[in-house]
């Protein structure tokens, strides 16, 4: 296989996975053989682009291979067992290359179906990252800090709630929205955070995954005008995603403090700013937008209003992560002393983030614990998820070092 033949599969299935399980699911109402047939699509690409070269719509001819597999297993099943019959197979119009035009109302009915109330919570959130952002099993589990057999099971009983409770693949009227709102937003937050923050590869972004959630997240605006968590969501995104262009330089993850702020995206900040405009109450959403715009605002690191920082992070649930960063914000307003003590007694519930040990590997070093320091940091290169934040890290460990 070429270069040029690896890249476009590669690039196909980075802007076309969820494009393509999305339509598929629509299509036939079966998520398995979707997720399935949509495997075997890529592959097929592989030896079919390699020899032929690659198509100029590679998603549309993603789908014309996937759906003629799907048909084919389901005319298949109806032999085997006729009380199945032919949901959707009956269609026998291949895929022209425009087909893909609604694409994000199909993912936004998929996030839909994935919310239902009658999956719990967490369940809702892995099974659209699963589908949606073709994320791995481990990959969800690491954003869920839980072990990757834990979140299979969950994916397998996911699934089989839908098809057996007999689930609608459709967005619900607008008098059962409330009660899916909040995993939609919790599933669009993780899938950005997937995007900007990727957790795992050699690569620190996945711009495609953050860019598509940006998108989904106006749409849902559109859709709910009416919601300020929803525009309090999309806030955060813009204010967070306008720092992208300054936070990799040379595969190097650039620290905030680090960072060429003239690369920042102002346009971005200011529809930011506008979205989360007005006073409080604020959700949780709003309440990070309003954090991330703090860092957003300040001209230089040392100007950041840290004490600000840290009472937005009173007014979120205390969540283990929320208090990890809020332990940041009291560093840089009361000193390390105080918030390693805050650090310290998170250790058991983030003893597998990364970030956990990389923020006590700082408050250390920073205290004159250089041993302590070193042995934190070598817990953080060792838990963290891509090469370029092991970089990082590793860039630390030969300053503190060569310090000692």
């Amino acid at each position: 296989m070429t270069t040029e033949v690896a890249d476009a599969v590669a690039l196909s299935f980075d802007q076309g996975w969820g494009r393509l399980v999305a339509g598929l699911i629509g299509w036939c109402g079966d998520w398995d053989l979707a997720e399935e047939c949509a495997q075997e699509a890529y592959a097929a690409a592989v030896v079919a682009w390699d020899r032929d070269g690659v198509p100029d719509a590679p998603l549309a001819w993603l789908t014309t291979v996937a759906r003629n597999r799907a048909r084919d297993r389901l005319r298949r099943r109806a032999t085997e067992d006729a009380k199945l019959g032919l949901t959707h197979a009956d269609a026998t119009d291949e895929v022209a290359p425009d087909d893909a035009e609604d694409i994000a109302d199909e993912r936004l009915r998929l996030i839909f179906t994935c919310c239902h109330p009658a999956l719990p919570m967490p369940a809702r959130m892995a099974l659209t990252l699963r589908t949606l952002c073709g994320l791995t099993t481990a990959e969800i589990a690491r954003a869920f800090l839980v072990t990757e057999p834990a979140m299979e099971k969950r994916l397998v009983r996911a699934r089989a709630k839908i098809k057996h409770a007999g689930i609608p693949y459709r967005v619900p009227p607008p008098e059962l929205w409330a009660e899916r709102v909040d995993g939609v937003l919790g599933v669009l937050y993780l899938m950005f955070n997937e995007g900007y923050a990727a957790s795992s590869g050699e690569s620190m972004l996945r711009v495609d995954v953050s860019a598509e959630a940006i998108r989904l997240t106006r749409a849902l605006v559109d859709l709910l005008p009416g919601e300020d968590e929803v525009r309090g969501l999309l806030a955060l995104m813009l204010l967070t995603d306008a720092r992208r262009p300054a936070r990799v330089r040379d595969g190097r993850v650039v620290p905030l403090a680090e960072q060429d702020r003239r690369l920042w995206d102002r346009a971005a900040i200011a529809e930011g700013t506008a979205l989360v405009e007005g006073p409080q109450p604020w959700g949780p959403y709003a309440v990070q937008a309003r954090i991330s715009l703090c860092h957003d605002l300040a001209p230089r690191p040392e100007d950041t209003d840290w004490a600000a920082i840290g009472r937005l992070y009173t007014l979120l649930p205390p969540t283990p992560v929320t208090e990890l960063n809020r332990a940041v914000a009291v560093s840089m307003t009361h000193g390390p002393e105080a918030a390693l003590a805050m650090v310290e007694e998170l250790s058991d519930d983030l003893a597998g983030y990364y970030l956990h040990a990389a923020t006590k590997a700082d408050l250390e070093a920073r205290l004159g614990r250089l041993d302590d320091a070193t042995a934190s940091l070598q817990v953080a290169i060792d838990l963290a998820p891509t090469g370029a934040e092991r970089r990082l890290l590793r860039e630390r460990l030969a300053v503190l070092l060569s310090g000692r």
